[in-house]
């Protein structure tokens, strides 16, 4: 039994280290399925409808939350996207003008501050921060981190069927304080691509985004406080990652915006209705 066992513990180990994964950091397996991602945004999704206080959600302008779904969609329609009918992709609204900030759960629960819709200026903008939400959903960058957390120790022992609660247990203790939604500079820059990907495939401008970042970044540097904690404890935001965007946009051949792409009218009408 004993030699049984270690036949399989070094099958698994030969499996991880074919997958790239070395001295217990998992760089390209998420040991988490679909289905754990579902229930994790369900699970925060639950938490944040039951504390109105910090979490007022919008519910007398349905006209704009339909707005905003309706960005989303465009989206989603995008061939890129590969978890479309498997995960949530639902959106809130969340009636808070002093935070700048949108986020996105495990599983497709996007929520967009009014302070955010506020401060931007086109629906171009908008699409490319619910495209960057949709991306950390999409590339499954929180329990990618979870995965690299725990590392190859905790794997071998739920593949053997040592712990079955493993998974659970995990999921607990990252879910702690939304933990799990605090992202990497790796993760940002590539929700960034992948949200410009997306774009691309639709009628909005590509590079809106950097509308974003530069208001911000001026924000920040102009002593932002409080309106900003939020956000940047979330999505780190520094210089290299504008350039980032920027070099992806010359790729791109520097699509040009206008009014045909960037919808500035119709969002600042829509902004109004807040």
């Amino acid at each position: 039994m004993r030699k049984r066992k270690r036949i399989i513990i070094s099958a698994v180990v030969i499996f991880l280290t074919l997958l790239g994964i070395r001295c217990g950091t998992l760089s390209t397996l998420n040991i988490f399925p679909d289905s754990e991602d579902m229930q994790l945004g369900k699970q925060i999704d639950e938490e944040i409808k039951k504390d109105p206080k910090q979490y007022p959600i919008l519910t007398n302008k349905p006209k704009v939350k339909q707005y905003v779904e309706s960005v989303g969609n465009k989206i989603l329609a995008s061939p890129s996207i590969v978890k479309r009918g498997v995960y949530a992709y639902q959106y809130e609204i969340i009636h808070d003008d002093s935070t700048i900030n949108a986020f996105c759960t495990p599983g497709g629960y996007i929520y967009v501050y009014t302070g955010l819709m506020k401060f931007i200026d086109n629906e171009a903008t908008l699409a490319g921060v619910i495209g960057h939400e949709i991306a950390h959903a999409e590339r499954r960058h929180a329990t990618n981190r979870m995965t690299k957390q725990y590392g190859a120790q905790i794997l071998i022992s739920l593949i053997l069927g040592q712990n079955p609660s493993q998974v659970a247990e995990v999921t607990a203790n990252l879910f702690t304080g939304f933990a799990l939604l605090a992202n990497s500079r790796a993760d940002e820059s590539e929700a960034d691509e992948w949200s410009m990907k997306y774009l691309q495939t639709t009628a909005y401008y590509p590079g809106a985004i950097t509308y974003f970042f530069e208001k911000m970044m001026a924000k920040k540097g102009g002593g932002g406080g409080g309106a900003l904690e939020s956000f940047f404890s979330t999505h780190p935001l520094d210089q290299d990652r504008i350039t980032h965007v920027n070099q992806l946009l010359t790729k791109m051949g520097n699509p040009k915006p206008s009014e045909a792409n960037t919808f500035t009218k119709q969002y600042k009408a829509i902004v109004k209705e807040l």
